[in-house]
């Protein structure tokens, strides 16, 4: 896949009301992936979807290889980038193979024919998101978390060199949460998928991101790497909860523990360091 730029420049979004998105400005990074986080409300999803086209800017523009993406024809901008929504819906009755092969759609011209290469696809969709034994099973008849499984190969099958993910493991037990992170990782590692998505789970955020972007009541806050981003201050602001910071003694990255009114073992002046001393400590 060729690396693609994708940037924001000064855009503001509004659904009939306020501004839900004020000015935002943000360089995408290459080839890596990029997760937002924030709180509830505060704009993540409007962000992501003025960037695959869903919503129009009033003000600004998004630029995918310096063209302005409202201006692109819809087939060219499907083949080069997908998006998964937060809650998509389904055909009534339809199956979950007709579902994935519905990511073929940009890679088929008016008279096109289905081909072996669209065949390929959509099996090694199914393939890596566990699906293949639902293939022949209606949506309607799958749980919240297969249903999400499936939404993913769907946009794998599309196979875009970028990949837009709205909270992606909603639903998932921590097994696929982690085994589709594990995959979108190794899209990016090996094929060069640019990836942006929402995570709300913030430690495995810090640990899938290269580069992390805070928001807060639709302004951008904080962009760049974990450990520039994911500090206590950033935390405070962005979700109004008191944290500390010590290093992930499996990813080596930051991790985030919270600081609720229960429970609290940790003083003001206690020395992160010895806090990962001893998280490493419980899980030798």
């Amino acid at each position: 896949m060729n690396p693609h730029s994708l940037s924001i420049e000064g855009i503001s979004v509004r659904y009939g009301g306020p501004d839900i998105l004020h000015a935002l400005d943000l360089n995408v990074p290459a080839g890596k992936t990029t997760v937002i986080v924030g709180a509830n409300a505060c704009g993540k999803s409007t962000l992501l979807r003025a960037m695959s086209r869903l919503v129009t800017p009033h003000h600004g523009q998004v630029l995918l290889d310096g063209k302005a993406i409202h201006r692109m024809a819809s087939r060219e901008l499907a083949r080069t980038l997908g998006l998964l929504p937060q809650s998509p819906l389904a055909p009534e009755g339809i199956t979950v193979a007709d579902l994935v092969g519905r990511g073929r759609a940009p890679h088929q011209g008016m008279f096109s024919r289905w081909t072996r290469e669209d065949d390929k696809a959509v099996e090694h969709a199914l393939e890596v998101t566990g699906t293949t034994a639902l293939a022949e099973r209606a949506i309607d008849e799958l749980s919240g978390g297969q249903r999400q499984r499936v939404w993913i190969a769907m946009a794998l099958a599309q196979q875009t060199d970028i990949l837009l993910l709205d909270e992606p493991i909603t639903f998932l037990d921590i097994r696929h949460q982690i085994e589709v992170l594990d995959l979108l990782a190794e899209l990016n590692h090996v094929q060069g998928t640019m990836v942006v998505m929402v995570l709300h789970d913030l430690n495995l955020a810090a640990r899938y991101a290269d580069n992390l972007v805070a928001m807060v009541d639709g302004r951008i806050h904080a962009a760049g790497s974990v450990e520039q981003v994911l500090t206590r201050e950033t935390i405070r602001a962005v979700f109004g909860v008191d944290s500390r910071i010590v290093s992930d003694p499996i990813s080596g990255r930051p991790l985030m523990l919270p600081i609720g009114r229960h429970n609290n073992m940790l003083r003001e002046d206690d020395d992160p360091v010895q806090v990962r001393i001893e998280l490493e400590g419980d899980l030798a």
